[in-house]
């Protein structure tokens, strides 16, 4: 098969890849492609209308629709080469990438360096585990978006809603608007697994209750729901027998969390962390395999986009400096892991090449923590730290810290509470 040369292939034409895209263009290549396997670019954002977005990278609220058409211009402007409707079927370590679609066929692109930006998709019914038959009438919060915002279609009268996440809060607000009846929120965690603003803005403003450490213990109906029990759970989120509740609804929506989009990258050998689901990778967003970057959600589940966008440009950037070859293949064997010590659930990147460099750290605390520092040290030598108010598990934190060469020992990112 003829192999097609490329500088920068980006997979993904969602926040990550359409902001990498953008950026590599502006790193000075002309051969960048994007391949995106729905007929439009811009991803998720394209459901997404309500406001929120923009306000770190463009100054300003914007929809998630208005946030991906201004990438989209600037893509088209750059002159990124754009392949849409097109399914990415392989990635291989050489940078070989294998698409198929109904315009053009089997395609290969050789790639200088490629770039992971996936994102991310919901967690289904079987992975929560949730007894009872298979009716209609059980769907995704993000299945549960489209129908409403895209296709103009409402797909019940009396929902449940499992799962605080935020897609879920900002459904719970919109069904309301569409005049459907939302009975409650149930989340089998103590705490609140969106953000707070979400919590007031979709949840309080409109009286929707918010059950905390309560879940879905079944599901109820043959062809159609019919209705589900819900159940309190322990401190090991166990449901407590006998008192459980049994209520009427024709639409179960799960918010119940999302997993990183790793099939490619797992198939191509690329090594993943326990805890995010995605890609080890250093400050320049680099797997595990040399020439191979990821991006935005396929690396971790981020709460911003404009942190998703930030995630890409440094991915373009890393991708830039391997095509100038100021990144070498050995140096991977020199990078440093960081440890996420006191409070800390993970950090990204989660490796460091030993050089002098600007690095933002994005991280998630394990609990809600009270004026916390959250701190990065090396051999106990304080680097870069920085005092909140709160820091609570659904909101990423981030922190910049100035690297130098000569940090080289035990690094961990810790969060103290005062």
């Amino acid at each position: 098969m003829h192999k097609i040369p490329v500088d920068i292939a980006v997979i993904g034409g969602g926040p990550a890849g359409l902001a990498a895209a953008v950026k590599a263009k502006e790193e000075g290549f002309e051969k960048v492609i994007l391949i995106e396997r729905d007929k439009e670019l811009g991803g998720i954002l394209n459901q997404c209308i309500h406001d929120g977005f923009g306000l770190i990278r463009f100054g300003k609220q914007l929809s998630g629709c208005e946030y991906s058409q201004r990438y989209i211009h600037m893509a088209k402007e750059a002159g990124v080469e754009i392949h849409t409707d097109t399914m990415v079927l392989e990635i291989t370590k050489d940078r070989e990438v294998y698409a198929v679609s109904a315009e053009e066929g089997v395609s290969c692109w050789q790639a200088g360096a490629i770039i992971l930006a996936m994102g991310c998709r919901e967690r289904t019914r079987p992975q929560v585990g949730i007894l009872g038959t298979r009716p209609s009438g059980v769907l995704t919060a993000g299945a549960v978006q489209k129908y409403i915002n895209v296709q103009g279609f409402k797909p019940g009268k009396k929902a449940v809603i499992l799962g605080s996440g935020d897609i879920g809060l900002i459904m719970a607000r919109r069904m309301t608007l569409e005049h459907m009846e939302v009975e409650g929120v149930y989340e089998v965690m103590p705490n609140l697994g969106g953000l707070r603003r979400n919590k007031v803005q979709c949840l309080e403003d409109y009286g929707i209750p918010l059950h905390l450490s309560t879940t879905v213990v079944k599901v109820h109906g043959k062809k159609k729901l019919e209705g589900v029990t819900v159940a309190k759970v322990d401190e090991n989120r166990k449901p407590i027998p006998g008192i459980e509740r049994y209520i009427e609804c024709d639409l179960l929506v799960l918010s119940v969390g999302l997993i990183p989009e790793n099939e490619l990258s797992r198939h191509a050998g690329i090594k993943l962390h326990r805890v995010t689901k995605g890609p080890v990778v250093d400050q320049n967003m680099m797997t595990s395999i040399p020439g191979i970057f990821a991006a935005g959600n396929v690396s971790a589940v981020f709460d911003l986009v404009d942190y998703v966008s930030k995630t890409g440009e440094a991915a373009a950037a890393g991708a830039a400096r391997w095509l100038r070859g100021e990144l070498k293949a050995t140096d991977a064997d020199k990078c440093m892991m960081v440890e996420a010590g006191e409070n800390i659930s993970f950090t990204l990147p989660q490796t460091i090449r030993p050089e002098d460099d600007k690095i933002t750290f994005f991280m998630r605390v394990r609990k809600p923590l009270t004026k916390p520092v959250i701190q990065l040290t090396c051999d106990g030598k304080v680097i870069a730290k920085k005092k909140l108010q709160t820091a609570n598990p659904p909101e990423m934190v981030a922190l910049t810290a100035e690297w130098k060469e000569e940090y080289q020992g035990h690094i961990v990112m810790e969060g103290k509470e005062a």
